[in-house]
């Protein structure tokens, strides 16, 4: 996805205009826009100069997003320096709001002394408040003009109805002074209208900067200097600055500044910075280190393997930030709102004047209800309802060593009704090891058992191989050739026999994969059946002629797998295990981790169906099912599942299928991610409940439906500050997800 930074947006109406545009431009498969990042990701066969085309002939600014290295300062400048700049125009802006009301309110209702020359009903009284009044619309000109060069493009957006509000109450009130029409001027409201929405942007702005606070404490990890030898002496330099394939040292308490594979030492590195995980891990010699983890011990020398932006901590952070450019379903609703609510506010302040000069009010009190009914409307609201709710849960779930890769998975997070495991690697370790062998000494011996075992298993890329080897050490091995793997089976191929001058047709695999070849002798099946009561998994060995021999291994369970299948039923998600492994084995490992529901015996094809068979539907609703796996014969599974999730320590294909990672291989990483998909949409309901209900209950109010029997109205300034306070308030809702327990 390509990313644009975006300017001159200002609430939910612009970023539907700046959507529809783009998807206007022929190419463009998809395209999002946040308002919160002010950003536009655009996926297509489409130019750069095309998308920004569309953007200015929309009505605004886009440029291609350039990727900075990573550090604080890039990331909180712009925001720190619009925040800075919104505050000195409300400062200045303030104070000349006093000396207006001053003059206006003050002089009229309180009898505050001034000088005569500029005593209420004089004209110089009045020319103070227009200068008054004319120098804040001047600071706060941004509203007019965006406003108006939204309305000129047929978009009307939040910076129209402000524009409008205030403007008209300014025009109004200076017809009034020219023509010297008898009535009540508004100078003071068409100010404190400006002011007030600025006192709220402001508010706003800060609370939106407050959301990406775990972005911005992840950033603060980034390493900022190495140790680096360079002809033969240690340097000191940048982290940014050190190359692929140079050595590094990094001593006791230091930040690792880029990844890389340990040449020497021994230490103990905390990777919570990736994982959530505060427990030390120990790193010696061939074993991978990751930026921004942080050296505990020993003096560690390493050669870089990834700098820079292509490090893991800057890919977590990257997918942190493009999660903000992808939009949660849930928001679709607001975004269609959103899309005519400028236009159908101004149509119902249009009828709101038409119906109190029909009912006969005066002309000025007819205006005053119709600008604020502008002004109490808030579509910015709705616009932020989700996208802050998404960014502080994504943020809570990186800091976690969860990274979701788009809105929508975090959604769908809080939907799960089955999780469906993936049992090597994921409920156990990863870590299968040889227990126990059997050898047919009636027609071969334990060498060459074990010489034609390393022979296959050298080939293969299957977990248990690397048992098979680990357990035959350094025993010379023949060469295979024709090698195969057969997916779901096993391995075969051949091996020449000097004696024989001929190949010889060599197997392993299942034993329901051997049976197929020949009869498996009843001292092997005897050991078969054993092992398999035991829990372990069989790999069987044989020629075209006989049986070589069988190995069982076993793969420990994950100590907090049981915990974590226990938490997923408390809190009502059901736990399924799917393994290639047979029934015996597989409900062996199952009820150690509190597995109730089991398939066994699944080919890498079969996971796929599976889950789509878990996939019920009742009524309307269907079940929702999470896939949790880590290797290649997942990633179908992965796909098909309504939220793929995998484990950090599987391959680069199952990571790239899911729609979750899992960074410290713990499945009680999925019982927080499932909490927290539940806490951000329980939030972001709520945000979109408040924006609805706001809009619902304040534009009548604003409109003066119960003035006639109550005699309730709103005047325009209240209008403006419930407001300015509406999309405060949603943030700072958004911000509470921080205080949930996870």
């Amino acid at each position: 996805m390509k990313e644009y930074d975006v300017t001159g947006m200002a609430c939910a109406a612009c970023v539907a205009r700046v959507e529809k545009a783009v998807n206007g431009v022929s190419g463009v498969n998809t395209c999002s826009v946040s308002l919160l990042t002010n950003s536009l990701g655009v996926e297509g066969d489409v130019s750069d100069e095309e998308i920004i085309k569309a953007v200015e002939e929309a009505g605004y600014n886009a440029c291609l997003h350039v990727d900075k290295p990573i550090s604080l300062e890039t990331e909180e400048k712009p925001a720190k320096s619009e925040t800075r700049a919104m505050m000195e125009r409300l400062f200045i802006s303030l104070g000349l709001l006093l000396i207006l009301m001053y003059f206006s309110m003050g002089v009229m209702m309180f009898n505050f002394p001034v000088p005569a020359a500029l005593a209420h009903g004089t004209l110089a009284h009045e020319l103070v408040q227009i200068v008054l009044c004319l120098a804040i619309m001047i600071i706060h000109r941004r509203f007019f003009i965006s406003g108006f060069k939204s309305a000129r493009h047929l978009a009307p957006n939040m910076d129209t109805l402000v524009a409008m509000g205030s403007g008209i109450s300014f025009v109004y009130s200076l017809i009034l002074v020219i023509f010297k029409i008898e009535g009540e001027v508004y100078f003071e409201s068409a100010a404190m209208i400006l002011v007030l929405i600025s006192v709220g942007k402001t508010l706003e702005s800060y609370s939106k900067g407050r959301t990406t606070d775990a972005l911005k404490s992840l950033i603060a990890m980034s390493p900022k200097t190495a140790h680096v030898i360079r002809d033969g002496e240690e340097l000191t330099v940048a982290a940014d600055v050190v190359r692929r394939g140079e050595i590094f040292i990094v001593k006791p308490g230091e930040s690792i500044p880029v990844d890389g594979i340990v040449k020497e030492g021994t230490s103990s590195v905390n990777e919570s910075s990736l994982t959530g995980e505060s427990m030390p891990v120990t790193k010696s010699v061939g074993d991978s280190v990751s930026a921004a983890t942080i050296n505990q011990l020993g003096t560690i020398t390493c050669e870089a393997t990834a700098v820079g932006n292509d490090t893991v901590f800057a890919g977590i952070i990257k997918m942190v930030r493009e999660v903000s450019a992808t939009k949660a379903p849930i928001q679709r609703l607001a975004d269609k709102v959103a899309g005519v609510f400028v236009p159908v506010v101004i149509g119902i302040a249009a009828l709101t004047f038409v119906a109190w000069m029909i009912g006969g009010a005066e002309i000025g009190y007819a205006l005053t209800r119709a600008i604020t009914v502008l002004v109490i409307s808030c579509p910015c609201s709705l616009g932020l309802a989700t996208p802050v709710a998404i960014m502080v849960g994504n943020g809570m779930g990186a800091k976690r060593g969860i990274l979701f890769k788009t809105a929508a998975a975090l959604e769908m997070a809080g939907r799960i009704d089955v999780v469906a495991l993936d049992k090597t690697g994921t409920v156990t370790k990863g870590e299968p090891a040889v227990t126990d062998i059997y050898v047919n000494e009636k027609d071969t011996d334990r060498d060459i058992f074990l010489a034609v075992a390393k022979a296959l298993e050298k080939r293969s890329e299957h977990p248990l191989a690397t048992a098979v080897l680990s357990y035959i050490g350094d025993m010379e091995a023949p060469d295979v050739t024709g090698f195969e793997a057969i997916p779901g089976k096993g391995l075969k191929g051949l091996i020449h026999d000097d004696d024989a001058e001929a190949d010889i047709e060599v197997y392993a695999g299942s034993a329901a994969y051997i049976g197929e070849i020949l009869e498996i002798e009843p001292d092997a099946l005897k050991f078969i059946e054993e092992m398999q009561r035991e829990g372990k998994t069989l790999l069987v060995f044989a020629t075209s002629d006989f049986l070589l021999g069988a190995m069982a291994c076993e793969d420990p369970i994950k100590e907090d797998s049981a915990e974590a299948i226990r938490e997923l039923n408390d809190i009502g998600v059901r736990t399924v295990m799917l393994t290639g492994d047979n029934e015996g084995t597989a409900r062996i490992i199952a009820d150690r981790a509190g597995i109730k529901e089991i398939k066994a015996g699944l080919l890498p094809g079969d996971k796929s169906g599976a889950v789509a068979s878990l996939q019920e539907k009742h009524d309307k609703n269907v079940t929702k099912v999470a896939m949790v796996g880590d290797g290649i014969n997942d990633s179908p599974a992965l796909k098909a599942a309504d939220l793929g999730m995998a484990v950090k320590s599987g391959t680069d294909i199952a990571m790239d299928a899911a729609d979750v990672v899992l960074m410290n291989n713990s499945l009680k990483q999925i019982v927080t991610a499932i909490k927290l998909g539940r806490a951000t949409m329980t939030n972001i309901k709520e945000n979109l409940f408040w924006a609805f209900f706001y809009n619902c209950i304040g534009i009548p109010l604003a409109a003066g439906v119960l003035i006639p029997h109550f005699g309730i109205e709103l005047p325009p300034m209240f209008g403006a500050a419930a407001m300015s306070l509406s999309s405060f308030c949603v943030c700072m809702n958004a911000l509470r997800l921080n205080l949930k327990k996870m």
